[in-house]
């Protein structure tokens, strides 16, 4: 009986140690993977930036274009 309580008891810390690693490592994995999500976060914010910027030039330049087509002007600055 004594046999069977410390081999159930074996069982138990055997599956505490083994839990107890997987949560080490998974924390491990949660933290790389926070840094992973905040640098793709930051890229996304530079990149929402820069359309923005590419946006604004876009319309600049069909702005600039229209008035260089326009054929009552004739191409001169009225």
């Amino acid at each position: 009986m004594a046999d069977d309580y410390a081999e159930h008891f074996r069982q138990h810390d055997e599956i505490l140690r083994s839990l107890t690693a997987m949560l080490v490592k998974q924390d491990g994995i949660n933290e790389r993977l926070t840094l992973a999500i905040e640098r793709i976060d930051h890229s996304i914010k530079r990149i929402d930036r820069t359309l923005a910027h590419v946006e604004i030039t876009q319309a600049r330049m069909e702005t600039l274009l229209a008035r260089m087509l326009r054929p009552e002007d004739n191409g001169r600055d009225v």
